[in-house]
């Protein structure tokens, strides 16, 4: 039996907090066992984890929850992206497939072969993605029965150019993407979220990524989760593609400090 601990955290806050910061995509670690099912050289993964990763988003959400005012809980995915996604949905499955993004990415950022077509990706899915999901309605399940909500705050990054595999790249990308869902993103959930990144040089909404983070059990049944993805464009804190992190963070930190302050009981 593998007793391994589970390659991603809940990170406790405040037990009054409804807010749970949601870190997917912020990791680089790829397991030897998953490495040896990728066919890029180590150079060439590099630099696809270069710009597959949301670099330095989890030093976001942990700064915001250090600074603010009701400490809000997190989880934070330990792993990169290229070894599961952990949000892809039925609905749009379809879709990201279609670019080799599902839930086990076959394809690269810039459309190569990131896996061979005889990978069964389902071994990767029951050992990671199905853990992580239920972790994470098992988070958002315990927000809810502590406080009566949880508002899930979904932090990622994008980079200033579109790459080759986004669907939907030829649209504005401003600094602040805010991704919001028709059930669960209420106007003032978006309205404070833009209050709280005044003077980055301007939001937008559902452009270039669009929707945001609900667990499946929750999703389009349950109004008292909401949710909010924000994607910052990556030139606003960092050097692209994959660099360190420059100035915008700690302020950008704040900044998310300032939305948990609004979304928490006073």
């Amino acid at each position: 039996m593998d007793h391994a601990p589970p390659p991603f955290r809940l990170l406790p806050g405040s037990d009054r907090s409804p807010v749970l910061l949601h870190v997917p995509h912020s990791a680089r670690t790829v397991p030897a066992p998953v490495r040896d099912g990728i066919e890029l050289d180590d150079e060439a993964l590099e630099r696809e984890l270069d710009h597959i990763t949301d670099s330095h988003t989890a030093e976001i959400a942990a700064a915001a929850a250090e600074a603010g005012l009701l400490t809000p809980w997190r989880f934070v995915n330990g792993l990169s992206r290229l070894v599961m996604d952990p949000e892809r949905f039925p609905d749009e499955r379809e879709e990201m497939l279609a670019v080799g993004m599902g839930a086990v990415y076959t394809h690269t950022t810039h459309r190569e072969r990131l896996r061979s077509p005889d990978v069964n990706p389902q071994p990767l899915i029951d050992r990671y993605f199905h853990p992580y999901a239920e972790a994470m309605t098992a988070a958002v399940g315990e927000r809810l029965a502590a406080t009566g909500r949880a508002v899930v705050i979904d932090i990622h990054s994008y980079p200033t150019e579109p790459l080759p595999y986004e669907l939907h790249g030829e649209g504005p990308r401003p600094p602040i993407c805010l991704g919001a869902d028709d059930f669960h993103t209420p106007a003032e959930l978006v309205a404070a979220a833009e209050k709280a990144f005044t003077g980055f040089g301007g939001t937008g909404i559902n452009s270039p990524f669009a929707g945001t983070y609900v667990p499946l059990k929750y999703y389009g049944k349950d109004p008292r989760v909401s949710a909010l993805m924000i994607e910052i464009r990556r030139d606003v804190y960092m050097t692209e593609p994959g660099g360190p992190a420059g100035p915008g963070l700690p302020a950008l930190a704040l900044a998310v400090a300032d939305l948990v302050n609004a979304l928490s009981p006073s």
